[in-house]
């Protein structure tokens, strides 16, 4: 599984990702293993995705979510979605 936080590195993408390696922990993945956790800083490669407002994940190239900090339950159940 491949979780993809789109944006520029800010506090609020920083968040995003953090929530999402805890999502994988309280799941029972291991990082590397059953998931890999990537930011997408490239302003063409975001606008490529149809992302318009940061940040933004992808799970396995599916956008979930768009311009909102997801909680560690919302990732939880997109990733349980998608196994």
């Amino acid at each position: 599984m491949i979780i993809e936080v789109c944006g520029p590195g800010c506090p609020r993408c920083q968040a995003t990702e953090k929530n999402a390696i805890q999502a994988l922990k309280e799941l029972g993945m291991k990082l590397g293993k059953d998931a890999v956790v990537t930011e997408i800083k490239d302003v063409k490669q975001i606008s490529a995705r149809g992302v318009i407002i940061t940040p933004a994940v992808f799970i396995d190239g599916v956008k979930v979510c768009e311009g909102r900090i997801p909680n560690t339950q919302e990732m939880k159940k997109w990733i349980e979605e998608r196994k």
